[in-house]
C-alpha cells in the first residue's frame, strides 16, 4: 500500500502518541525518544528505540506499535538494533500466542482474558510469522535510496 509522505507522517506521529501514553500506563522509566520510529512499514507497524532512563543516550528500550499489540521489551533482549528487536518481538508473541491456543495463561505476559484466546491466539501468531518474514528480509532494512 504506497502513502503520500504526509499520511506517513502522520501515521509516525499517531504511532508516536500512542507508544508515549503506552510508557506512560506501564509506568516505564525512560528517557527521549525519536520523532520518527527506528523502523516501520506505514501504516502496519512501527518499532521505536527509546532512551533508558538511567544511560543517556543510549537505547534502553524497543517498543513495537501498530497493527498488533503495542509491547516492550529491554534493549538487552532486543540488541542495538531494530531488526534484533523484531526478531525478539516475534519470538515472544509466537510463545505467548501457543499458550493462547491451548487455553493457558502464559507464566508472565497477559493479553486480552481467557474468553478472547481463541480468538487473538491465531492473530498474535500471524503477527509473529509477519514479523519473522520481515526481520529475515534483507530487503526490508536496506537504506532507502
Amino acid at each position: 500500500m504506497e502513502q503520500s509522505s504526509g499520511e506517513e507522517e502522520r501515521w509516525c506521529q499517531a504511532r508516536r502518541a500512542q507508544v508515549a501514553e503506552y510508557l506512560r500506563h506501564e509506568g516505564v522509566r525512560h528517557g527521549r525518544f525519536g520523532e520518527w520510529p527506528a523502523w516501520h512499514v506505514a501504516p502496519y507497524v512501527s518499532v521505536w528505540a527509546i532512551e533508558s532512563g538511567t544511560t543517556p543516550d543510549s537505547v534502553g528500550w524497543w517498543v513495537i506499535c501498530g497493527d498488533g499489540p503495542t509491547d516492550y521489551i529491554s534493549a538487552e533482549e532486543g540488541r542495538d538494533h531494530p531488526r534484533e528487536a523484531v526478531r525478539t518481538f516475534a519470538t515472544r508473541w509466537n510463545e505467548v500466542a501457543s499458550y493462547m491456543l491451548r487455553a493457558e495463561a502464559h507464566p508472565t505476559i497477559e493479553l486480552g482474558s481467557p474468553r478472547t484466546w481463541r480468538e487473538l491466539g491465531p492473530l498474535l501468531k500471524s503477527r509473529a510469522e509477519l514479523l519473522n518474514s520481515c526481520a529475515a528480509d534483507d530487503s526490508v532494512w536496506q537504506p532507502a535510496p
